[in-house]
């Protein structure tokens, strides 16, 4: 019998059993969800903006429209729960996305733009469809995606040129630990991941049995998992072998045909290599453990030759209980084919254990070995700090190779000959993570005939994309890098009053396409040309001219909303160090006139202080309303993304959590106070997850606000004992710092009214569902004004439609009687 979850009754329902024969749910009538008034309902459910995505050759533009958000019907599926996966058994399709934070969005439409003559073509999906993303094939020529049927995972082929799509029999796919399907040969075959045929039925359910588990010794740290996610017993075991084993198989894409390939198996990871014909494969192994997920589970790395159908053992990973927060494992890890060479991979090894706390010369060594991977690796490189992958060009000669310190949060970027071991690589980047404005951006990547991803290069320089971070908002870019001197051109820069963000090149020289938007302007597709150089062009803007022309003509789902006015607001906190927000205003607001207000942040770590008042985002984006920021249709204002950094040495940065967290309150609420546009007394706070943490200790130890809406929060730390967020010492070797970032023990201090909403299926590590509970019943307990909102089915992030309604309402209701309609302190000049 599948294991279910039985809804309480309460605000929403009376009791739902979902058994496992089930096809479908009929959600019952008496479900009883509250929705706020109609004209936050309409914006609520309006289509996002389509997602593009450039084909490889440059001639199409795809757009991905994606379902706004689910039904209940279908978040309430049921479900098993195998170490850390969400698996609806009925079709095999997994039941929460890769990061585990919600169920998977369906792609309500695909349109196909053809760039040179602007005509777009509406592909036409089999009706109930649910499918995901598409993958371009490496010429540009097709695309496929998986779509979710009620019986099973089917593939899906498109044609690029006609839009058309046809179902590829006999396949049923098995995405449960992703890369179930990608493109081999270049673009004439596909590797997938199936269900194995004549696999059987799945195994029975036996007299329940006690979980039991045991440590003999040793140290060693662990993360905290949602201990409902991990395996309890033999027979999750058995489900957990059966669901996950997968059939290897090449699929022709002109013909249809399906050739099995190596032996069933648990995998993981699997990754064809340049040449087609090797596979890259990561298969789990028993035991299985019952304190950690999968991704921790012992692997056998392999490679498998598609000819002749053997298999080559590379290495045997033991199972990884126990590594260092901020660590990695111990052994082999992340393996990956080098794209310019037909077979040959890449890995590094870690030489300080995996943990950032023992001191060493070089923290990683990376190795390469060519096929037939029967020799001794080339070690080609030691990093100083923990190694983090390289990036390919089309020139043998030229990689780059990235590290990270996440101790001093610092980065760099050498070029590197991977093939001349013994020299040392030039140093390209050397600059804080953290750091924004200097951030010289991504590589532009172009795809190879066979697939493979390479920098994209001309001559010898290559590209560089950014968010183009400034004092007064990001203004994305293009620039062009000289590999020889080091040296930059701009190519593209936004305009002041628009965002737009670099999409790709075009087949048609001295053109690439943008993703223009304003805070009128929908997103759109442009093509831009490029010009003649710029004379005496002022620094960091572009020095050569571009003209554009639009591609596409999408209209404004939601016009009501243009009307909302907003701003980038600087200020300081009282230790100097600098801070911004978004400043929202309703839509009729006059200036001078005082509203209520909601401030939203998320609280981000810094060790350094000039990095963490850099003003990150762009007031020039095409406003869309989150459910939060629905509030604004309501009267409200919204001190919006506030900036609420937690700054320091990465060791030790949260002794000061909480004073840090209530500076910068302060310093957001005063200054919009001092705007004129926010009345004192009339100030909510809410928050996600780590802000909701946030906002239940504002709430605590603040007299800022009137009430608060804490989401999905952790609210007593010593049930994450091994660190959380930046904090890398244990509960046992920093007890006061776990205490004081905990409201729970300071429940008796909540006076001032405190919602709390939470998902009741949140298996974020750290936020699980008791957590609210708990803080609830404390205080409660403690005869504090609070209210408790359990929404059924729901993960860490909510995506049913009646899930947010019920959370837009929710806020709403509490804002409007504890904020808006809260009475007055004193005469109106004391808001000031």
């Amino acid at each position: 019998m599948l294991k279910t979850k039985q809804v309480r009754p309460g605000l929403w329902a009376a009791a739902l059993i979902a058994m496992a024969g089930t096809a479908t749910l009929a959600w019952p009538a008496w479900a009883g969800y509250q929705a706020p008034p109609e004209s936050l309902m309409k914006v609520l459910k309006a289509p996002p903006p389509p997602v593009p995505s450039v084909d490889p050759s440059g001639q199409r533009v795809l757009l991905t429209t994606m379902q706004t958000y689910p039904s209940i019907e279908r978040v309430a599926r049921p479900y098993l729960k195998l170490a850390g996966v969400r698996l609806e058994p009925q079709n095999r399709s997994r039941h929460d996305t890769r990061a585990g934070y919600g169920i998977p969005a369906c792609v309500a439409e695909f349109t196909l733009v053809d760039i040179a003559s602007g005509k777009d073509i509406k592909v036409p999906l089999p009706a109930g469809a649910c499918p995901g993303p598409a993958r371009w094939s490496p010429d540009g020529t097709r695309f496929v995606f998986e779509n979710v049927s009620p019986t099973s995972v089917e593939l899906w082929v498109g044609d690029a040129a006609s839009g058309q799509v046809h179902q590829v029999p006999g396949v049923q796919l098995n995405p449960i630990f992703g890369s179930a399907v990608q493109w081999l040969e270049g673009s004439k075959s596909l590797l997938v991941k199936r269900v194995p045929p004549k696999q059987g039925p799945a195994p029975a359910d036996d007299a329940p049995g006690p979980d039991v588990q045991q440590s003999l010794g040793g140290s060693g740290e662990s993360s905290t998992y949602e201990a409902r996610d991990l395996l309890t017993s033999e027979h999750d075991e058995a489900l957990f072998a059966y669901y996950g084993t997968s059939q290897l198989a090449v699929v022709d894409v002109a013909s249809n045909a399906v050739r099995d390939v190596g032996a069933p198996a648990i995998y993981d990871g699997v990754n064809a290599a340049p040449d087609g014909r090797h596979v890259l494969t990561y298969a789990i192994q028993a035991p299985y453990s019952h304190a950690v997920t999968y991704q921790r589970f012992a692997n056998d790395v392999a490679v498998l030759d598609l000819g002749s159908n053997q298999s080559k053992l590379l290495a045997r990973l033991p199972l990884a209980e126990r590594v260092p927060i901020h660590g990695v494992p111990e052994g082999p890890r992340d393996y990956d084919w080098r794209a310019t060479d037909p077979a040959t991979l890449v890995w590094a090894e870690a030489l300080d254990r995996g943990d950032w706390k023992v001191e060493v010369p070089h923290r990683d060594r990376v190795l390469m070995l060519k096929a037939p991977f029967t020799g001794k690796p080339t070690e080609i490189a030691r990093t100083r700090q923990r190694f983090e992958g390289l990036a390919w060009t089309a020139q043998p000669g030229v990689a780059f190779l990235f590290e990270n310190d996440d101790n001093r949060h610092w980065r760099q970027t050498h070029v590197v000959d991977v093939d001349k071991p013994g020299q040392p690589g030039r140093l390209l980047w050397d600059l804080s993570s953290d750091e924004q404005y200097e951030d010289p951006g991504m590589f532009v990547y172009r795809t190879l005939p066979n697939g493979a991803y390479v920098v994209r290069q001309e001559g010898n320089t290559v590209f560089l994309r950014g968010q183009g971070a400034s004092p007064k908002g990001d203004r994305p870019f293009l620039d062009r890098l000289d590999l020889a001197s080091f040296k930059t051109e701009r190519l593209f820069r936004s305009d002041a009053d628009a965002y737009e963000q670099f999409l790709g090149f075009t087949a048609t020289p001295q053109k690439f396409l943008t993703w223009h938007q304003s805070v009128i302007d929908p997103p759109n597709a442009f093509v831009r040309t490029l010009g003649a150089p710029v004379a005496a062009a002022d620094k960091g803007e572009a020095a050569f001219a571009s003209t554009s022309t639009a591609l596409t003509h999408l209209a404004d789902p939601t016009p009501e909303v243009r009307q909302i006015k907003k701003r980038l607001v600087t200020y300081k906190r009282a230790d100097g160090v600098d801070l911004s927000f978004t400043l929202y205003t309703p839509p009729g607001y006059t200036e001078g006139q005082r509203l209520p207000a909601i401030l939203y942040a998320y609280p981000a770590d810094f060790a350094n202080s000039a990095q963490a008042g850099q003003v990150s985002g762009s007031q020039q984006t095409f406003t869309r309303l989150q459910p939060y920021r629905l509030m604004l249709l309501a009267g409200y204002a919204i001190i919006d993304n506030a900036s609420f950094p937690i700054v320091g040495d990465p060791k030790t940065a949260y002794d000061t959590y909480l004073e840090q967290l209530t500076a910068d309150a302060k310093a957001a609420v005063d200054k919009a106070v001092e705007l004129g546009v926010v009345d004192r007394n009339r100030i909510g706070v809410t928050g996600h997850s780590h802000g909701g943490l946030m906002t239940a200790n504002l709430i605590a130890h603040t007299d800022l606000f009137k009430a608060g809406v804490a989401t999905s929060g952790s609210y007593n730390k010593t049930f994450t004992p091994f660190g959380f967020q930046n904090e890398r010492r244990s509960l046992w070797q920093a007890q006061d710092v776990y205490l004081k970032a905990s409201p729970y023990f300071y429940a008796d201090k909540i006076k001032l009214p405190l919602l709390l909403v939470h998902g009741e299926d949140d298996a974020n590590p750290g936020t699980e569902p008791f957590q609210s509970r708990k803080l609830y019943q404390a205080i409660r307990g403690n005869g504090g004004t609070t209210r408790l909102v359990m929404l059924p089915h729901e993960p860490h992030w909510y995506t049913a439609l009646e899930s947010n309604q019920q959370l837009v309402y929710e806020m709403l209701s509490w804002f409007d009687t504890y904020v808006k309609n809260a009475p007055a302190k004193g005469a109106a000049g004391n808001s000031k």
